[in-house]
């Protein structure tokens, strides 16, 4: 099992084991990551990783995660953004429960 050497912003550098280290990879663009947590203030820590920093991480015995964009990065945009008065009106659509409720039924009976 090999030692890893990583930052975290509060503690500054810290070791841990192969174990302890998960690197991230995206399946369709390829960009890498490193995910950990501290072993001295238990902070979740993410780091960017170049290529070279991915295999050598898995080559230290590292478990690899791959994953993939959502599919609705891909999906075709209809309609005009949503402003600050659509978030208004949804906010206040929320905390009335009659029309919320009446706005839910229409949904699903379409």
């Amino acid at each position: 099992m090999a030692t890893i050497r990583a930052t975290c912003s509060d503690c500054g550098d810290v070791e841990m084991t192969s174990e302890d280290v998960e690197v991230r990879v995206c399946a369709d663009n390829g960009v890498g990551s490193y995910t950990f947590r501290c072993p001295r203030c238990a902070m979740a820590v993410a780091k960017a990783a170049e290529p070279r920093i991915v295999e050598l991480l898995i080559a230290s015995g590292v478990r690899l995660h791959r994953w993939r964009l959502p599919a609705e990065l891909d999906e075709r945009r209809v309609g005009e953004p949503i402003d600050h008065d659509d978030l208004l009106d949804f906010h206040r659509l929320l905390g009335d429960d009659g029309r919320l409720s009446t706005e839910l039924g229409r949904l699903v009976d379409g």
